[in-house]
C-alpha cells in the first residue's frame, strides 16, 4: 500500500493511538489488523482510505467490502469527512459487490443483467415446485442446505457436498434447483458470490481487468467471511494487489450463516508476508468487564490471541446473580432496572435506553416481556418480523420483480392470482410449463394463451397483463434525469380506506399505480378491519421509499436490489430511534452495538452454552459470551437459575460452564453460589431494600433477607446470630413455618434472593 510515515503527518492522524496509526501507515502488501472489541477499527479503516488517497492512490482503485449496507454507508461517510475524494472509492457489501459485478459480467455465465435476487422464501417456493408432496420442513431444510453449500463454494457434483448432506437425493434436488433457477433468469444470494468467483476463474481477461481496476482491497469484519467470500477475495487479488483485512477472531459468531473463523486464523499462511497489527486499546468497557470477558474466551484454543487494555480505567465489578428460577430472574432484572431509574438525583441514575437484556434464544424474551408489561417498563424487542418480510410487502415486491423480469416464476406464481382472478393452480402450471417448453418469458406466454382459457380465467389473466403493461409504460415514459438527485422531502401521509395509495415523485408513481391497480392494496385492506389498515399503511411506506429512486427500469432494479441487500432496514430504524426503552435482544443480534448497562441471562448448561455444542462449536459459544459481555460500557450483570421451565415442565439446571471459567476475582457474587464460588462473600447492592436501616449481618446473612429453601419454599430472615457451630439463621416462611437453621450445614438448601419484595 502506497505511502509511509513522515514528520509532517496530517492532523487527523493525531487522533489515532500508536497501534491505529501504525495500521494506517502500513506500507506492505498484506496486512491483518486484529481489532479487539471497542478498539476503534472503523476509524482505522476510514482513515486508511483517506490516507491512501492523499498519498496518491486513485480513489477508483480502492475496494472496501463489509457485511452490511449500514456499515458500508458509515465507512463511506466517515472517509469523505477526511477527504471528499473518498466518494470515488467503492465501498460495498460482499453481496452488493457480487450484484454489481454480475450486472456487468453475468453474460459470461449466460445471465441477463435484469436478474432479480431470490431471498430465502423465494428459494423455498421454487424448491416446493420441485419437491411436490414433501413436507414443508423438508423443503426448508433442503433450501438451507443449498445455501450452506454455496457458502462453502460447493456445486451439486462436488465430493465435499457430503459434509452438508450426504444423501444422493440432496445432490439431485440441488441440481434440479439450479436448473430451474437458471431458467427463471434469476439468482439467489449464494450465487452473488459463487457465480462471481466462477466467472473470474473461467474468464482470465475479466479477472485481469478487475485486478487492474482495484489495486487496494480492504475487508472489514473479516472474521465473518465464509469460504466462498474468501475464494472471491483470492480471485480479486493479483500479484501486485495490496490487501488489508480487519477483524477479531474472538468475535466470530456466525458459523450458522457459514462464517469460517479459519479464514482469519489462517490469513497469514494464505497471504505470504502478512504483518499482524493488534488493536488492543478498548475505549468502550471498564477494566473489570474486560477481564471477565477475556477470562472466558482465553479458554479457546483456536485464536490468535490479544490482551485488551481498558482506556476508561477501573469500574464496578460485574455481578453474578444465582437465582432460584426464571421468574425470579425476570423479577431481578426488572427490579434492578427500576431502581436505577428511580435514582433521579443521583449521578448513577439511568435511562431505560441504557439497559440491554441479552438471551441466547428468542423464546426467552417472553418472561421479560410479560413482567415489563406488568410493571409498565418500556421495552423493544430486536429481531421481530422485519418490514420486508410482511406478506403485503412481499406481494408488492413480487409484482415489481415480475415487471423487470417477466421470466420470474416465483414472482408470477405469487401474484398472478392474488387477489383471485379465476386462475387455478393447474392453469398457472400450464402457463409456466408452456413457457419453459418454448423458451419464452412468462409474460409473453401468458399473452399468447388467453384465448385458450375459460371466460373467467381469460378475463383475470388479461387484467394481470394490463397491470404489467401499464407499469412498463410508466417506466418507459419517465424522464431519465430524475435519477440525478434524491427526491425532495415529501409528505408522509398514509392512505385511508377508500383513498388509495398516495404517490409522490420518481418511482413511487409506478409502484403506487401497480399496487393499486393489481388489487393487492384492496385485497389486504379487506382481510381484516384493523390489520387491513395497518397493511395499507405498510404499502404506503413502500411507495414512499420508492420515491427516492428514478421512475425508470434502472431505478426499479436499484430499488429492488437495495431491498434484497439490506433486509435489516426495520432493525436499523428501531436502533436509530430516540425513544427511551430497554432493549431485549439475543446475543447474536448485539454484534456491533453497545449499552451502558448489560444483563446477560440464562447462563445455564443446555441454555448457554447449548447442550449440543462441542469442540469448535463450543469455542464459538465462548466467543458469543465474549461478544455479549463486551457490549457493556459501565455495568455488567450475569444471571443463572437453579430451575427453568423447559420441555413443558420445570427442571433443575446446572450453572453454565462459562461461569466456572470466569476469573472469580473479577466478580461480585450474590445469591447462593455453587461450591466453586462459595468463598465470594455477599454484599448489599443498590437495588436491595432493607427492612430495617440497621440490619444485622453475620457471615453474609442479614435480617430481612429474602430466600428460597428446597423444602420450605419462600421466606425472610427474621434473626441472625453467631454460635459455636456457626451462624444461626431464623426464617419465617410464607407457609407460616418459623424455623432456625445452622447456615453452615443448610447453606446448600438456600437460595438468597436480592429483592426483599414479594
Amino acid at each position: 500500500m502506497s505511502g509511509g510515515a513522515d514528520n509532517n503527518l496530517p492532523s487527523y492522524l493525531e487522533l489515532l493511538n500508536p497501534e491505529q496509526r501504525r495500521a494506517v501507515l502500513h506500507t506492505g502488501k498484506s496486512l491483518l489488523i486484529l481489532a479487539g472489541a471497542g478498539s476503534g477499527k472503523t476509524r482505522v479503516i476510514t482513515t486508511k482510505i483517506a490516507w491512501l488517497i492523499q498519498r496518491g492512490v486513485a480513489p477508483q482503485s480502492i475496494l472496501a467490502v463489509t457485511f452490511t449496507n449500514k456499515a458500508a454507508r458509515e465507512m463511506a461517510a466517515r472517509a469523505q469527512i477526511i477527504d471528499e475524494r473518498a466518494s470515488g472509492a467503492m465501498l460495498r457489501t460482499f453481496h452488493s459487490f457480487g450484484a454489481w459485478f454480475l450486472r456487468r459480467n453475468g453474460g459470461c455465465a449466460g445471465l441477463d443483467s435484469n436478474f432479480v435476487i431470490y431471498d430465502d422464501d423465494d428459494m423455498i417456493s421454487l424448491l416446493a415446485t420441485i419437491m411436490q408432496g414433501s413436507p414443508k420442513t423438508d423443503v426448508k431444510r433442503t433450501a438451507y442446505n443449498i445455501s450452506r453449500a454455496k457458502d462453502y463454494f460447493l456445486s451439486p457434483d462436488d465430493p465435499g457436498l457430503a459434509a452438508i448432506d450426504g444423501k444422493k437425493k440432496f445432490r439431485e434436488l440441488y441440481a434440479r434447483y439450479e436448473e430451474r433457477l437458471a431458467h427463471t433468469g434469476n439468482v439467489d444470494f449464494g450465487d452473488l458470490i459463487k457465480k462471481t468467483v466462477e466467472i473470474l476463474r473461467n474468464e482470465p481477461q475479466v479477472a485481469q481487468r478487475l485486478r487492474e481496476r482495484f489495486s487496494v482491497i480492504m475487508v472489514d469484519e473479516y472474521q465473518d467471511a465464509n469460504v466462498a467470500q474468501f475464494a472471491l477475495l483470492k480471485e480479486l487479488c493479483g500479484p501486485d494487489t495490496c490487501v488489508c483485512v480487519v477483524g477479531d477472531d474472538d468475535q466470530s459468531i456466525y458459523r450458522f450463516r457459514g462464517a469460517e473463523v479459519k479464514n482469519i486464523l489462517q490469513f497469514p499462511d494464505r497471504f505470504s508476508g502478512t504483518e499482524i497489527i493488534r488493536l488492543e486499546s478498548n475505549y468502550r468497557s471498564t477494566a473489570p468487564i474486560l477481564r471477565a470477558a477475556s477470562s472466558v474466551v482465553d479458554h479457546n484454543h483456536g485464536r490468535l490471541g490479544k490482551t485488551l487494555r481498558a482506556e476508561r480505567g477501573d469500574g464496578k465489578q460485574p455481578v453474578l446473580a444465582f437465582l432460584p428460577d426464571q421468574d425470579e430472574e425476570v423479577n431481578f432484572c426488572a427490579s434492578l432496572i427500576e431502581n436505577s431509574i428511580k435514582q433521579k438525583n443521583n449521578a448513577a441514575a439511568a435511562q431505560y435506553a441504557d439497559w440491554a437484556v441479552l438471551y441466547r434464544t428468542n423464546a426467552q424474551s417472553l418472561g421479560f416481556e410479560t413482567e415489563f408489561l406488568r410493571r409498565g417498563i418500556p421495552y423493544r424487542v430486536v429481531g421481530s418480523l422485519k418490514f420486508y418480510e410482511r406478506e403485503e410487502i412481499k406481494d408488492a415486491l413480487a409484482l415489481l420483480s415480475f415487471l423487470v423480469n417477466p421470466r420470474d416464476e416465483i414472482a408470477f406464481r405469487r401474484v398472478v392470482n392474488k387477489p383471485a382472478r379465476g386462475l387455478g393452480a393447474v392453469t398457472v402450471d400450464r402457463i409456466i410449463e408452456t413457457g419453459m417448453a418454448r423458451g419464452s418469458s412468462l409474460f409473453e406466454t401468458a399473452k399468447g394463451m388467453t384465448q385458450e382459457l375459460s371466460v373467467k380465467a381469460k378475463k383475470g389473466l388479461e387484467e394481470f397483463i394490463k397491470v404489467i403493461e401499464e407499469g412498463r409504460a410508466l417506466l418507459e415514459q419517465a424522464p431519465v434525469e430524475s435519477a440525478a438527485a434524491p427526491a425532495p422531502k415529501k409528505s408522509r401521509r398514509t392512505a385511508k380506506k377508500g383513498e388509495g395509495l398516495a404517490a409522490g415523485e420518481g418511482l413511487s408513481v409506478c409502484v403506487a399505480s401497480m399496487i393499486q391497480k393489481s388489487g393487492i392494496a384492496e385485497y389486504h385492506l379487506m382481510q381484516d378491519e384493523i390489520m387491513g389498515n395497518q397493511r395499507l399503511t405498510n404499502l404506503q411506506e413502500l411507495v414512499n421509499a420508492a420515491s427516492l429512486y428514478a421512475g425508470t427500469f434502472t431505478g426499479l432494479l436499484e430499488f429492488l436490489e437495495h431491498i434484497e441487500l439490506d433486509r435489516s432496514l426495520e432493525n436499523d430504524r428501531e436502533n436509530s430511534g430516540s425513544e427511551d426503552k430497554i432493549t431485549l435482544i439475543t446475543f447474536h443480534n448485539t454484534k456491533g452495538l453497545e449499552f451502558r448497562r448489560v444483563i446477560m441471562t440464562g447462563l445455564e448448561q443446555g441454555i448457554f452454552p447449548r447442550e449440543d455444542k462441542k469442540n469448535e462449536e463450543l469455542e464459538e459459544e465462548r466467543r458469543l459470551f465474549y461478544v455479549g459481555a463486551t457490549r457493556a460500557m459501565d455495568e455488567l450483570y450475569v444471571t443463572s437459575c437453579a430451575l427453568r421451565r423447559m420441555y413443558g415442565r420445570t427442571m433443575p439446571v446446572e450453572p453454565s460452564m462459562f461461569l466456572r471459567e470466569i476469573d472469580k476475582s473479577c466478580l461480585r457474587v450474590i445469591g447462593t453460589a455453587p461450591s466453586v464460588f462459595r468463598t465470594a462473600q455477599r454484599r448489599p447492592h443498590a437495588w436491595e431494600r432493607h427492612i430495617e436501616s440497621e440490619a444485622e449481618q453475620v457471615s453474609g446473612w442479614r435480617r430481612g433477607q429474602r430466600l428460597f429453601h428446597d423444602d420450605y419454599g419462600y421466606g425472610a430472615v427474621t434473626e441472625v446470630r453467631d454460635s459455636d457451630d456457626g451462624p444461626v439463621v431464623r426464617v419465617q416462611f410464607e407457609t407460616g413455618e418459623d424455623t432456625r437453621f445452622l447456615s453452615e450445614h443448610q447453606g446448600a438448601a438456600f437460595v438468597k434472593i436480592g429483592s426483599d419484595e414479594q
